[in-house]
């Protein structure tokens, strides 16, 4: 019988958490969908994995056994493809390196040029992820190494390092009331809609939309992207204000969109992330002391 690796990832993830909804956040998935992934892998196997009741999914007798076994499947298959995908990228001299939109900034630029001087012949692959998957590739071994902005959901697997943090700035239609002030405290933006992450996105969505820093003001959402044009779109068409880094307004000026100076929210932190499994990996760790020369208080 063939199970799809997906399947089972998704199977761990509930078994751990003990909740879709706590699984569904951790996978970057919807909860009807994780829902729906769950009885297909009882549907296969023909057993019933989990009883569901108020307090979380709870594992039957089968589940139990799975569960004790199915983490070792998965690493092991992870193991395998991450090491196969990385012997493709050094037969082939390529680094692959994700990001989010704008993770680096201007700094992209000298940190690949100080990395092609330490590897000649090596040439970098630049991968942008979606907001959906702030891990930037790292996460599904599409990417070796990655640019990203903490915090995301998942980041306590990964080896990060900070090198450096901009001042967050809020992105407005031109005609909205406020656009015209120098500065705009963000008191003054919690009755506004914001354009938001997919709610799978987590603690990345919760950062850009400052929901700890509204002393428990509720967020309105009025739309949701995961793309900088479909996010700039909304924005322009007044279905909400956002949170951005302040090298925004250089990566992202567009006609309709004004970016203000916002005082009462913290930082942004941007960083590079690694897996533990490339602590050992010469290149990639070449790329790291790159990074740190390019940013020495890292």
């Amino acid at each position: 019988m063939d199970v799809d690796t997906r399947l089972l990832r998704y199977f761990v993830a509930v078994a751990e958490e003990g909740k879709l909804t706590a699984a569904a956040e951790r996978l970057f998935v919807s909860q009807p969908a994780l829902t729906k992934q769950i009885r297909q892998l009882e549907t296969r196997l023909g057993v019933t994995l989990f009883t569901r009741s108020r307090s979380g999914m709870v594992l039957t007798e089968p589940g139990r056994a799975l569960a004790a076994r199915a983490p070792a499947l998965l690493a092991g298959w992870e193991a395998a493809l991450r090491e196969t995908k990385a012997a493709a990228g050094r037969a082939a001299r390529v680094l692959r390196v994700g990001f989010v939109a704008s993770a680096a900034n201007e700094a992209t630029q000298r940190i690949v040029a100080e990395f092609t001087r330490r590897r000649p012949g090596w040439r970098v692959e630049m991968r942008q992820a979606p907001w959906s998957n702030p891990a930037a590739g790292l996460a599904d071994a599409d990417a070796d190494i990655a640019f990203v902005r903490l915090p995301f959901p998942g980041q306590e697997a990964l080896r990060t390092a900070v090198l450096f943090t901009e001042p967050r700035r809020v992105a407005l239609p031109e005609a909205h009331a406020l656009a015209t002030r120098a500065v705009i405290p963000f008191r003054d933006l919690w009755d506004e809609p914001f354009v938001a992450a997919p709610l799978a996105s987590g603690r990345w969505r919760d950062h850009w939309l400052a929901a700890d820093e509204r002393d428990g003001h509720p967020v309105r959402v009025g739309a949701v992207t995961e793309q900088p044009d479909d996010w700039l779109s909304a924005i322009a068409n007044g279905y909400g204000v956002a949170l951005a880094p302040e090298s925004a307004a250089r990566f992202y000026a567009r006609p309709g969109v004004v970016y203000r100076p916002v005082t009462g929210v913290s930082p942004s932190r941007v960083a590079v992330a690694w897996t533990a499994a490339d602590d050992a990996n010469p290149v990639v760790q070449d790329f790291v002391r790159c990074c740190r020369a390019t940013h020495p208080g890292t």
